[in-house]
């Protein structure tokens, strides 16, 4: 974005010898134009030469024949940071965005007794969008609960091994009970996020450890080629073939099953 800088041209930035831009390093000479006559051809980012320039006694820059102001307008694009999309606005301190499955693993087993709320989205799903600054004023008002959000665009493959093909979605997880509730809901049903964020909320103390990801979710991850994820099933009853197939079936859906699966989750309201 072009902005216009006023830049005061005092003497700490001249000598006899080299008018120094040092201060200035940011601008290139051509983004510099003057109010007055400096043409952006005379300054260099080292040196003018000083029979071009020189300094005045007023705080001005004296030319031969011209007296020009001590002010300059530096026009130059400034990266003052890029627009935020609808996910990164109004989030609070105890909600954060899932990068990898060993992010979510991690989360989930570090968060001990509190409750972990994940929040599947898609940056195309109207119905997310409609719903996030409601899901940022409830993380708010219970600072003791933690937020994760899962961006489906970018953990496709993550989303597909925990079997989430309708969006907006939400699991709860709590403890040594592990997910205590999964559903999707809409703006016009928030309601039922509500109850279950009072309903699974309350303080309690788990016996065990902090369970997190199911057996059969967390061995569906390994065996996604998708995904640089490595875990050795602790439960030997847990049929690893049968998840590698069911796993590749998911992915193998054909062209057509593709499009109307993405056409449901980038629908306007969400599905419930």
């Amino acid at each position: 974005m072009a902005t216009d800088t006023l830049i005061k041209l005092n003497p700490i930035f001249i000598n006899p010898n080299r008018f120094n831009l040092r201060e200035c390093s940011n601008l290139s000479p051509k983004s510099i134009s003057s109010l007055s006559c400096i043409s952006p051809r005379l300054i260099s980012r080292s040196h003018v030469n000083p029979r071009t320039l020189t300094y005045g006694e007023n705080s001005s820059i004296l030319s031969p024949k011209k007296k020009i102001p001590s002010m300059i307008r530096c026009q130059t694009s400034l990266g003052i940071g890029r627009n935020q999309k609808w996910w990164e606005k109004e989030l609070k301190p105890n909600m954060k965005s899932v990068t990898s499955p060993e992010d979510l693993v991690g989360s989930l087993l570090n968060a001990g007794d509190k409750l972990v709320v994940v929040d599947f989205f898609s940056p195309g799903c109207g119905g997310c969008k409609a719903l996030h600054p409601k899901i940022c004023k409830i993380a708010e008002k219970n600072p003791e609960v933690e937020f994760l959000q899962v961006n489906y665009e970018e953990q496709r493959s993550l989303c597909q091994s925990l079997h989430v093909h309708v969006l907006p979605f939400f699991r709860f997880y709590r403890g040594s009970s592990g997910r205590v509730c999964s559903f999707s809901c809409t703006n016009a049903t928030i309601n039922k996020f509500k109850e279950a964020l009072e309903k699974h909320g309350r303080e309690q103390c788990s016996i065990g450890k902090t369970k997190g990801l199911e057996e059969k979710e967390l061995v569906a991850m390994a065996t996604n080629k998708d995904l640089s994820f490595d875990y050795k099933p602790k439960n030997k009853g847990v049929n690893r073939e049968k998840i590698e197939k069911d796993t590749i079936l998911s992915r193998s859906r054909t062209s057509k099953e593709q499009d109307e699966e993405r056409s449901l989750l980038i629908s306007p309201v969400g599905i419930v």
